[in-house]
C-alpha cells in the first residue's frame, strides 16, 4: 500500500475512533488521559480505558504478525534515552493538560484556542528535537 494511502487510512481510523468515543461515552480521545485513568480513574470507568489501550497495542502487533510492519522496529537511540523521552512526554502532557491526540485531534476539531496553542507548542518542540537530534548531534 502506498504510504499516502496508509496515512490517509490511519488518520481516518483515528478520527472515526475519536468521534465514536465522543458519541458513545462523551469522552475526549486523549491518550494520556485515557492511560492515566486506568491507574487513577474511577473503578467503573476503567474497562473502556483498558480496551482502548489494548487496541493501541494490538494494532501494530497485528501489522507485524501479518508482515505489514513499516520498519518501526527497535529504537535506534537506546532504551535509556527512550525512557527519558517518555518521562518528558509524561511531564509535558501533565503540564499541558493533554497530549497530541487530545489537543491535536479532538481540541482542534472543537476549535479550542487552548488546543490550538498546545498543538503549536507540541509541533514546534517536536520539529526542534528532530533538528537537534539529526543535524546537531548526528543521530539518524
Amino acid at each position: 500500500m502506498h504510504p499516502y494511502l496508509s496515512s490517509l487510512l490511519g488518520g481516518t481510523l483515528i478520527g472515526t475512533a475519536a468521534v465514536l468515543l465522543m458519541a458513545s461515552l462523551g469522552r475526549i480521545t486523549g491518550i494520556s488521559g485515557i492511560a492515566s485513568g486506568v491507574f487513577i480513574g474511577k473503578r467503573g470507568d476503567r474497562g473502556w480505558r483498558v480496551a482502548f489501550i489494548a487496541g493501541l497495542i494490538a494494532g501494530p502487533l497485528l501489522l507485524t504478525v501479518f508482515g505489514q510492519d513499516r520498519g518501526i522496529g527497535v529504537p535506534q537511540i537506546g532504551l535509556p534515552l527512550m525512557a527519558l523521552a517518555g518521562l518528558l512526554v509524561g511531564v509535558g502532557t501533565g503540564l499541558g493538560n493533554g497530549c497530541t491526540s487530545g489537543h491535536g485531534v479532538c481540541g482542534i476539531a472543537r476549535l479550542s484556542p487552548r488546543s490550538l496553542l498546545a498543538t503549536g507548542v507540541f509541533m514546534t518542540f517536536g520539529i526542534a528535537t528532530v533538528f537537534v537530534m539529526r543535524h546537531l548531534l548526528g543521530n539518524a
